[in-house]
């Protein structure tokens, strides 16, 4: 079977399966951005409760599938071909609820009509990859670039909630990139955010010695955790993630480099 049929019986057949889902990845960047990109495997993003009902109907179509990591990641092969199916980030966070589907685009994809991720939730996975051998900082870059003015703002920022230092990072480093857009961002916004930040400083410091890097990249602040004495903010409940989860998660590591 061709990849792009493998892909587009996944979805036909999750569809005749009942299983809600949106494509993400590279197909939803491109669609807000225009900026097309060899992708080695089709993001689809599930609820959690559902990966296993699309596990389960991935091998009765005859392909492996299995749960690869339990805290956010399931994925089906057809040969060299692969389908990630996406229930949260790899930090535990960002998890699909109703309001993904509800704020879903329609776009074709494959030559199938399909509800891709909505810009909003497509940047707020990426602000949190910045990881040694990947960051997504352009991909966030070129998102504010199109999308600044569909944006709903509000939304976004709940989304990040307690989080939005890793999104005013990401703004501050947009009106470096293009010095002539930085009006893109609302005033409002930055005013918003910015408060904040100058809310805090001024706050006293917090005792509580936990390092969020770990948020960000699951390799490079291991140290931190294992030698210096932090805290890892993973095993926060936000985060979704269990010990066993992120012994998993570091284990993998090695085999991505």
């Amino acid at each position: 079977m061709k990849t792009d049929d493998f892909y587009r019986e996944s979805m036909r057949s999750l569809r005749e399966a009942g299983v809600p889902f949106l494509i993400g990845g590279a197909y939803a960047l491109c669609a807000y951005t225009g900026i097309s990109r060899k992708t080695k495997d089709f993001d689809l993003f599930l609820r959690p409760n559902d990966v296993d009902r699309a596990l389960e109907r991935f091998r009765q179509d005859g392909f492996e599938a299995e749960k690869t990591f339990p805290h956010w990641l399931g994925k089906a092969k057809c040969g060299e071909d692969c389908i990630d199916l996406i229930f949260r980030s790899g930090n535990g966070l960002c998890e699909v609820d109703d309001s993904w589907f509800e704020r879903a685009c329609e776009e074709e994809v494959l030559g199938e009509r399909a509800a891709i991720t909505a810009p909003e939730e497509t940047l707020w996975l990426k602000c949190y990859i910045m990881e040694r051998e990947r960051f997504d900082g352009a991909d966030v870059a070129h998102l504010l670039l199109s999308c600044a003015e569909r944006f709903d703002w509000p939304h976004l920022l709940r989304r990040f909630g307690d989080d939005w230092r890793v999104l005013l990072s990401h703004l501050v480093l947009f009106g470096f990139i293009y010095p002539s857009e930085r009006k893109r961002i609302p005033r409002s916004v930055m005013d918003d955010l910015l408060g904040r930040l100058a809310a805090e400083e001024n706050a006293p410091p917090t005792s509580e010695r936990v390092c969020q890097g770990t948020l960000l990249s699951r390799a490079q602040y291991l140290s931190d955790v294992q030698e210096r004495g932090f805290r890892d903010a993973r095993l926060n409940p936000q985060s979704h993630m269990t010990t066993e989860d992120i012994a998993q998660w570091t284990a993998a590591i090695e085999q991505s480099e």
